[in-house]
């Protein structure tokens, strides 16, 4: 028979619109063991599982909903509650309801206890509720005195909030509680009544599906997943009930915004279409942001941060937010696991107007699940864009053809083992439907063609990391060669400012006496003079140190290093924070408009807590607005 083995959740603190999927291992009735669900639709050798998700309503809430005396039904009581709640925040009136949770549970009490009629509890607006509040609050302070001195009630109703870890309901409700309530399966969001109550708690029956996505009204109250065995015919359950308490469900914290700070002195700020986006004439903006690979957000990694911001479902709807938030035209995304972008970024991005494009790393090292692997995303605007052309680099290819070409034969498999590291880099040659050519070249095509890539990581591979950013340029010249086209190069590069990497792609050249040309034992970079390239590279964020004083610039270049001119930062954790995160362009026919702000390390800092729970990387986005440069008729 179908018996469930094994149930848990990926953290046991609930955020609100992160969705909770339990994990579920099944024994088959032939002894195989799954992960596979087996819904009613679909039943097992006659039985399938059942799901269903209770919230508890805390003894403040559940005294709440028991003094209720009206013939109206609860839920209709509790958006009334609700209601007024919003009302108390909307308004801004800093009175004893806006205090804390547990004095806004006391009003609504004291309303019913008090049986003020509900024309005067009801506010049609919030301009209605601050002008009646003088004369309600008087009707509040009189019940309330009444309440006090029945202490064993006060009691009831406030003890446990005052018990230990209540101090999570003190956190602020701005933002969620005026939020839409997401649906959770075919239950009702406001059940008419009671449907189980276990030792000493009240539940209330919030799901019926195997995924729950906890809303702002969950905020403060532990929620209860239950999975059942049940037989198909008699829809009885078969065996025990296997039983999942959560923590108190958190509000999702969301980072402080970041803004475009214009490097020639003019305020883009002031320049937003309808959707917020910049909209000048011929500029377009370039994201690029490492996302850091839910495989790669292990608790031994990230072990100072929370486990519920290292999940991914919480991660990927915070960096599904911010992605979307920063309105770039061209969004180059690294780590990007295959089964993610498949089934999350691309479909969702889709719904936002962006095309996708992807290239997995190449998978001869890497020993995991193959849907595990990442990659590089790159995605477009459909209305500011259209794809031309695409180009795969898979640099184990090319450590292929250069051991088969200069490496001696009995060399050539340790040779492999130092250069096989299944990086990979994504060039996109896209046409862009705006021009700021003007009457001279009237049709002109405006081409764009962007790098997207991720550089090995091991800081002991120098000569790796400098032979595969020579092996992008020199494929990034044969199509320079090929058409006069405007180039990007953007990436996690794995190297920091002035290390021999940096150096070639914004220099063009490597001095030979440079100390990260001292490891080399394959002669791989030999001879020395051939580290060069012609592109016009440079990099976007140095325009910051370069440039006028405009708005916010000088905050700006007090978060760079004076002698590279590059961020002091772009990567931050507990053991490591600087630059590795580059936006790099031809400035031949590209011009700087404006730059995504830097941070200080405080605003990444929560403690000891890197990355920090708001953010959802171990790196921070760049994003730079460019203008085509016209052409020169030759």
């Amino acid at each position: 028979m179908l018996s469930v083995l094994r149930v848990h959740l990926p953290s046991d603190i609930p955020i609100v619109g992160c969705e909770l999927t339990p994990y579920v291992l099944l024994r088959r009735p032939d002894k195989t063991v799954t992960t596979d669900d087996v819904p009613e639709s679909a039943p097992l050798d006659g039985h399938f599982l059942r799901y269903k998700c209770s919230r508890a309503m805390n003894a403040e809430t559940a005294v709440t909903l028991r003094n209720v005396k009206v013939s109206i039904p609860v839920w209709k009581s509790r958006l009334h509650y609700y209601h007024f709640l919003l009302l108390h925040i909307r308004s801004g009136v800093h009175t004893p309801p806006m205090v804390c949770i547990k004095n806004m549970f006391r009003e609504f009490i004291v309303c019913v206890k008090a049986k003020i009629p509900v024309t005067k509890s009801y506010h049609c607006s919030p301009k209605c509720f601050s002008d009646a509040w003088q004369h309600h609050r008087v009707l509040h302070d009189r019940a309330a005195s009444a309440v006090n001195e029945n202490g064993n009630e006060e009691e009831e109703v406030f003890g446990r909030f005052n018990s230990s870890g209540s101090g999570v309901l003190n956190t602020s409700l701005s933002g969620s509680v005026s939020s839409t309530s997401l649906t959770n399966g075919s239950a009702p969001l406001y059940p008419a009544a009671v449907t189980q109550r276990s030792g000493g708690e009240t539940w209330f029956e919030v799901g019926r599906s195997k995924t729950y996505t906890p809303s702002a009204d969950d905020i403060g109250h532990v929620l209860k997943f239950e999975c059942v065995v049940v037989d198909a015919e008699s829809k009885v359950p078969v065996g025990h009930v296997n039983t999942i308490l959560t923590s108190r469900v958190i509000p999702a914290p969301s980072p402080s915004p970041r803004r475009l700070v214009p490097v020639n002195g003019v305020d883009v700020m002031g320049h937003l279409d309808s959707d917020g986006r910049i909209s000048s004439s011929g500029t377009f903006t370039v994201l690029s942001y490492n996302i850091l690979s839910d495989v790669y957000a292990t608790s031994e990694s990230y072990s100072y941060c929370p486990s519920w911001a290292l999940s991914w479902p919480y991660r990927k709807q915070n960096l599904l937010r911010e992605i979307v938030g920063y309105r770039a035209d061209i969004v180059c995304l690294q780590e990007v696991q295959s089964d993610h972008f498949e089934e999350f970024f691309a479909p969702e991005l889709d719904k936002h107007g962006y095309q996708a494009l992807y290239k997995r790393k190449t998978n001869e090292v890497f020993t995991g699940g193959a849907q595990a692997i990442d990659g590089c995303a790159t995605f477009f605007r459909r209305d500011r864009f259209s794809h031309v052309k695409k180009y795969e680099v898979e640099f184990n290819k090319a450590a292929q053809s250069l051991t088969d070409a200069m490496i001696p034969s009995n060399q050539k498999k340790s040779a492999l083992n130092r250069l096989v590291k299944d990086n990979v880099a994504l060039i996109v040659v896209l046409e862009a439907k705006f021009s700021n050519q003007g009457a001279d070249n009237p049709g002109k095509r405006q081409l764009l063609c962007v790098a997207n890539t991720h550089v090995n990581v091991h800081q002991d591979l120098k000569d790796v990391k400098l032979w595969q950013v020579h092996t992008l340029l020199k494929g990034l010249e044969k199509i320079a060669a090929s058409a006069d086209i405007p180039m990007l190069v953007c990436g996690d590069f794995s190297s920091i400012p002035g290390s021999a990497p940096h150096t070639l792609l914004a220099m063009g050249k490597v001095d030979p006496s440079h100390p990260d040309l001292q490891v080399d034992p394959l002669n791989i970079l030999r001879p020395l003079s051939k580290l060069i390239h012609q592109l016009p590279l440079v990099s976007a964020y140095s325009s910051f140190a370069r440039l006028g004083v405009g708005l916010g610039m000088e905050q700006q270049r007090r978060r760079m290093d004076p002698t590279t001119n590059e961020p002091l930062f772009t990567n931050c954790t507990r053991d490591f924070i600087g630059t590795l995160d580059y936006i790099f362009y031809t400035a031949d026919s590209l011009t700087v408009e404006s730059l995504l702000e830097l941070l200080d390390e405080e605003s990444l800092r929560k403690d000891t807590a890197l990355p920090s729970p708001e953010w959802s990387s171990d790196h921070i986005a760049l994003l730079a607005e460019f203008r085509c440069k016209p052409r020169i008729r030759r």
